[in-house]
């Protein structure tokens, strides 16, 4: 079985999920200081966000969201599709940013409405999602690991900044977390 990384208690899938949450806060916060003082470091800094944002949809499209779609109940299926949908808008602005070629009151305004659909994704996932599945410890140690295995994996091909999605790969199956819900 698989230790938590922090000893929170929680399991590693959702501290995982977590630690990247709070690191995108902390370089949205970087971006806004360094656009109020009119700093050149933005591109680098938004494309960091962009960059880490990629591989944490993916993580989540690949291994937790086909989870979930198994263990959550069918009225909770809302949820996982609207984060879906969330993700998808969000690689449209990322692919935006990364086209932007001028770091400009234009771009600046690409990168806070990122920021602002990010915050909302993360309330809803922190809030609404994780606590629908946190006792499943087990499986989500277990889908801790892969998540970070497939982390590693996606920084080894150095995914070019202008990919707008990963080449597609289908999650382990750990045969874990029975479907509770109806069959879809």
């Amino acid at each position: 079985m698989a230790k938590t990384k922090t000893g929170s208690g929680k399991p590693l899938a959702i501290e995982t999920l977590m630690a990247d949450h709070r690191k995108v806060e902390a370089l949205f916060e970087k971006y806004q200081k360094a656009k109020e003082n009119e700093d050149e470091s933005r591109r680098d800094i938004a494309e960091t966000v962009c960059a880490q944002l990629t591989v944490h949809a993916t993580i989540e499209e690949e291994i937790f969201y086909p989870w979930l779609r198994e263990f959550l109940e069918e009225d909770d299926m809302e949820m996982v599709e609207e984060a879906q949908v969330e993700h998808n808008g969000a690689r449209d602005l990322i692919a935006q940013i990364q086209d932007t070629s001028d770091v400009d009151a234009v771009y600046d305004a690409k990168v806070k409405v990122l920021s602002e659909y990010i915050k909302h994704h993360v309330k809803e996932e922190e809030h609404e999602i994780f606590p629908k599945v946190e006792a499943e410890k087990e499986d989500l140690d277990e889908l801790g690991e892969q998540m970070e295995a497939r982390r590693a994996e996606l920084k080894e091909m150095e995914m070019p900044a202008d990919a707008k999605s990963p080449p597609p790969r289908k999650p382990a199956n750990s045969g874990t977390g029975a479907r509770k819900g109806a069959a879809r």
